[in-house]
């Protein structure tokens, strides 16, 4: 289901998890859900009014099953450029595994054997990058190589799991979801203060903020 979060900008709601449609300078999806969500992707965006072979550009929050999951399946039907952080690029593509060693990555590692790896060389985006409306902003923890996007155009920013959504309150990502809720925390700060005022927030679970977004997040900073 494709929800119109502000002019140009639409949710999808998948397995659990959201995406975006963004109308910017050309189609863009952020994120791409569970290896299950390539029909609700495809329907989402015809809701919207376009379609799979319309996306243009994926921008990637991080790797993780629930985010990178169809991505495969939508660049089967899409000539669109991959964009993701230093940190998660070699995993999106298969060439690294994620660490053992750690706990989040230890379940990455287990929950890619669900995943397809798309064969396309991933474009890498750093703290400060821009695309297309869209600013980067490294906001390491939940994955090492998370990033979160905003756009000062549009008034929106997708911040992927760097924080979760319930009942109108924002949490940072937690510990057993991250791989360092030290890094987590220092960059929700990062990002409150780095980033320009904005009132969509969207994250990857719980019901997106329309407005307030960047108070909302500077509240969670400040209490962190």
């Amino acid at each position: 289901m494709a929800t119109e979060l502000a002019e140009g900008c639409w949710r999808l709601s998948l397995r659990g998890v959201n995406a975006y449609l963004v109308e910017d300078d050309v189609t863009t999806l952020v994120d791409a859900g569970t290896p299950w969500d390539l029909g609700a992707i495809r329907d989402g965006l015809a809701e919207a009014g376009t379609t799979v072979g319309a996306v243009d550009r994926v921008l990637l929050t991080h790797y993780d099953l629930d985010h990178v999951g169809a991505l495969a399946a939508v660049l089967s039907e899409s000539h669109a450029t991959v964009y993701a952080g230093a940190a998660d690029a070699p995993l999106v593509t298969g060439e690294q595994a994620p660490p053992a060693t750690n706990r989040k990555g230890l379940f990455q590692r287990l929950a890619g054997r669900f995943v397809d790896h798309p064969d396309v060389e991933i474009e890498v985006v750093a703290d400060g990058d821009e695309v297309g409306s869209f600013t980067a902003y490294e906001t390491p923890g939940h994955t090492p190589g998370h990033v979160a996007y905003v756009s000062e155009a549009l008034d929106v920013a997708l911040v992927g799991d760097l924080v979760r959504e319930s009942d109108g309150t924002l949490s940072a990502s937690p510990w057993f979801l991250s791989y360092d809720t030290d890094d987590v925390l220092a960059s929700v700060r990062h990002l409150a203060d780095a980033a320009p005022a904005f009132e969509v927030l969207g994250m990857g679970h719980g019901d997106p903020l329309l407005a307030g977004g960047s108070a909302a997040l500077a509240k969670l900073a400040a209490e962190t």
